[in-house]
């Protein structure tokens, strides 16, 4: 890759870097290696002008970016790193959060739903000699998370006399005075439910005036959280998440009342404030969205066989989060995620890194904590790690897992990186981080192809947006997916809308079938608000960015 290209890779991960300042010596040419270790540095690597790798634009990860600590929370923070220490602890981190969570819903010109809550306390993590302990408490005063600090450190003590094993933490820097908030406009907690309300009625009106359209529903939530990390290294980082969530689905029943369609998964969960569910513009699209739904009641039924597949990012982000994702957690890959959601068949990591192909030269995948929007961003991870990109697949190659501080060591041999890739986390304060998945997404081409570019040049195909249905097995080896609305393609134009339609296949013959990639202009942040995972089950908020996608002689299977 030649400058520009990386230069239009760093943008599309939101990282601003001057024209008139060079990129390093020898950054065009550089390898996987070297774009990790500059990637996953910490502070201020690479800083020039308006960003740095690894940082968003204008919000860098330095003192002043967002809000101190509370005194007293930092003083409480402190105290249980000491109490641990003292209790024997080799290392401790410690998480103070307060959690906001609100939902507004409704059915027609109905409320159906109001729900606020909040949630506020402390966790504490303990490594004493290679074993883990953790425990937490909604009891803030001083005796409480002295005690707090203790157990954590006795449990990991208990376990390391049961089963004592050898645990590496990877280096890191410390950041003794880290801020950081999700780049937003408006806080959408300063936003009334009222106007929430009037908002998503604005939006029903629209549908239901489409003749056909029976039932429509619609919500918005939103999550902030405030969360204050200190570490037995000298870390101490605050920052403030936010991110907003709308949905709506429009249901259409045929005159005779013999069957309904619907149309839902129309907007994304995203890092972002009020400003992102005004600028979807839910009234405006909605009429639209309803008339899809009315189209599905007469749509062709799809034959079964093999086709040519468009997937809009739509629906290609969430085959991205199941089949690409997924299978790149380390853990997973290792069998820690056995018990509960399966395994990986990218195993073992030293046949599989820098051998394994799973797709054509062009396709690149990016692990990364910066993404602009990112359900998954942040300034560091819960070890105190910076935020950071990295390739998980490169040129068609896997080449990287995703990993925190403790599995760095596992796979160092065979990827040449000592250092976290920053994917810890824990849910709430309630719950021991580990390790949860980054922003994971597909590059666009470097040829700014259109929609309409890549429809042409499909002949016989079927084109899916939104996500739909799935299914995908323990190994995330073979996979069913279904989507929102489908349109035959014809000789490089859409021909008529199809129904009940699902592609199938194995994960890695699917994606060596893509042949064409759409360019910067078609590239999507698709997110899940929920990614289930651990016993006990913590969810996590992942997106998910790709261009539209033309894939080659796809098992299509009709549904009904």
């Amino acid at each position: 890759m030649n400058q520009e290209d990386w230069r239009a890779l760093l943008r599309k991960r939101g990282v601003l870097y001057p024209v008139n300042h060079p990129l390093p010596p020898g950054f065009a040419k550089m390898g996987r290696r070297e774009f990790v270790k500059i990637a996953g540095a910490t502070g201020a690597a690479l800083a020039v002008g308006a960003g740095s790798l690894g940082c968003q634009p204008g919000v860098p990860r330095i003192s002043g970016s967002g809000p101190a600590p509370d005194p007293e929370e930092r003083e409480l923070a402190l105290l249980a790193v000491d109490e641990a220490r003292s209790a024997g602890a080799g290392y401790v981190d410690v998480r103070i959060s307060r959690h906001w969570n609100e939902r507004v819903g409704t059915r027609e010109q109905q409320i159906t739903n109001v729900s606020k809550s909040d949630s506020y306390g402390i966790g504490v993590r303990a490594l004493v000699g290679g074993s883990w302990g953790f425990s937490a408490t909604r009891e803030v005063s001083r005796d409480a998370v002295a005690a707090v600090a203790r157990e954590a450190a006795s449990i990991a003590a208990a376990n390391d006399r049961i089963a004592p094993s050898e645990t590496v933490l990877a280096p890191v820097d410390p950041v003794p005075d880290g801020r950081w908030v999700t780049p937003h406009e408006v806080d959408p907690f300063t936003v009334s439910v009222e106007e929430k309300a009037d908002l998503l009625f604005r939006a029903n009106r629209a549908a239901m005036a489409v003749a056909g359209v029976q039932f429509v529903s619609s919500n918005i939530g939103s999550v902030k959280e405030s969360r204050l990390v200190a570490t037995s290294e000298g870390s101490v980082i605050q920052q403030t998440f936010v991110r907003t969530n709308p949905s709506m689905n429009i249901t259409a029943v045929s005159s005779d009342r013999s069957d309904f369609q619907s149309r839902g998964s129309v907007a994304e969960p995203a890092g972002r404030g009020w400003e992102y569910v005004v600028g979807l513009d839910f009234p405006g699209n909605a009429p639209r969205w309803a008339e899809e739904a009315v189209m599905k009641l007469t749509a062709t039924p799809v034959d079964p066989g093999t086709w040519d597949l468009i997937l809009h990012p739509s629906n290609l982000w969430l085959t991205i989060h199941e089949s690409i994702a997924h299978p790149t957690e380390l853990d997973r890959t290792l069998g820690y995620e056995a018990n509960y959601a399966g395994t990986s068949f990218i195993f073992p990591p030293e046949e599989a890194l820098n051998n394994l192909r799973l797709g054509p030269d062009f396709m690149t995948f990016i692990g990364n904590r910066t993404e602009e929007g990112g359900c998954a961003t942040v300034g560091w991870d819960d070890e105190g790690v910076a935020a950071s990109a990295w390739p998980i697949i490169e040129d068609g190659i896997f080449v990287n897992y995703q990993t925190t501080r403790e599995q760095a060591a596992w796979i160092a041999d065979q990827t040449g990186v000592r250092n976290s890739l920053g994917c810890a986390y824990g849910q709430d304060w309630s719950s021991m981080p580990f390790q949860r998945m980054p922003n994971v997404s597909l590059m666009p081409g470097a040829e700014d192809l259109s929609e309409a570019d890549v429809i042409a040049a499909t002949d016989h195909g079927i084109l899916v947006e939104g996500r739909g249905s799935y299914s995908i097995d323990q190994q995330r080896y073979n996979f069913q997916f279904s989507g929102q609305v489908f349109w035959e393609i014809r000789h490089g134009r859409k021909y008529q809308m199809l129904r009940d339609v699902a592609y199938v296949g194995r994960t890695p013959d699917f994606w060596n079938s893509m042949a064409m990639i759409g360019g910067p202009g078609t590239y999507y942040l698709g997110a899940s608000s929920g990614d289930a995972k651990g016993q006990p089950v913590q969810s996590n908020a992942v997106s998910h960015g790709c261009p539209i996608a033309l894939f080659h002689d796809v098992d299509i299977i009709n549904t009904a």
